[in-house]
């Protein structure tokens, strides 16, 4: 009897074709969200929304049809507003043409939003299964930036930044590729006044400094935007 009813319940999951695994529900292999989780196996039990894109901001940052405003994260591109950064305006252009009107599902890591009340999260362009952060690193528009506690990706990202580098692709054409690093040192800061300060190792605001962004080198802080500490 026991046996029998095991078969009963193996076919019905089977015949019912989808398994509730936590927030991601994976259905027999076909759906969106099981392609991406195929990919991205790191994102199974992560909730997620689907939205409708209706602006650009900059590289990093769009607006939703809902108003919701959505922060990427793992990445940082350059800016376009205040003090113009360098491939700042590529980087824009790229993520208008790539997703401006576009169906997305949102996936969160750990935080909610942002200190901006910006959602943050992985995102992924309808029906294509490459996570689009994932895209604006390795086509070179986008620096790695990892903030606690959103690290899922930082070694993946830090990898695929590497590989940009080596290959001078984007805002890394005219960069050297010794910069890079697998265990950076320098910390970059955004201060209450919205100023680009970095700190490096042995200064006197070292120590207390939270990093909003990480370097190897003072020149990859000077590329990204900031400025060296005073002391």
């Amino acid at each position: 009897m026991r046996t029998y009813l095991y078969i009963i319940l193996v076919l019905s999951i089977f015949i019912s074709g989808c398994i509730d695994m936590g927030n991601v529900v994976v259905e027999d292999g076909d759906s969106f969200t099981s392609k991406i989780v195929k990919n991205y196996p790191e994102l199974l039990d992560k909730e997620y929304e689907i939205e409708v894109i209706k602006r650009i901001v900059d590289g990093d940052t769009f607006v939703t049809v809902s108003g919701h405003k959505v922060r990427m994260i793992g990445m940082n591109t350059p800016e376009v507003f205040g003090e113009a950064q360098y491939y700042g305006q590529e980087a824009s252009d790229f993520s208008k043409q790539r997703l401006e009107g576009q169906t997305v599902y949102l996936f969160k890591d750990v935080s909610e939003t942002d200190k901006y009340d910006r959602w943050l999260r992985f995102v992924f362009i309808e029906d294509e299964p490459i996570m689009f952060n994932e895209t604006l690193i390795m086509e070179g528009y986008a620096n790695t930036m990892s903030l606690p506690p959103d690290v899922l990706f930082t070694k993946k990202f830090s990898r695929l930044k590497r590989e940009a580098q080596n290959d001078g692709i984007g805002l890394w054409g005219e960069a050297d590729s010794t910069l890079s690093c697998d265990n950076p040192k320098i910390k970059g800061n955004i201060n209450s006044r919205n100023e680009k300060i970095f700190h490096v190792p042995g200064g006197e605001r070292y120590i207390e400094t939270k990093a909003e962004m990480m370097f190897c080198k003072d020149q990859e802080a000077i590329a990204s935007g900031f400025r060296q500490a005073g002391r």
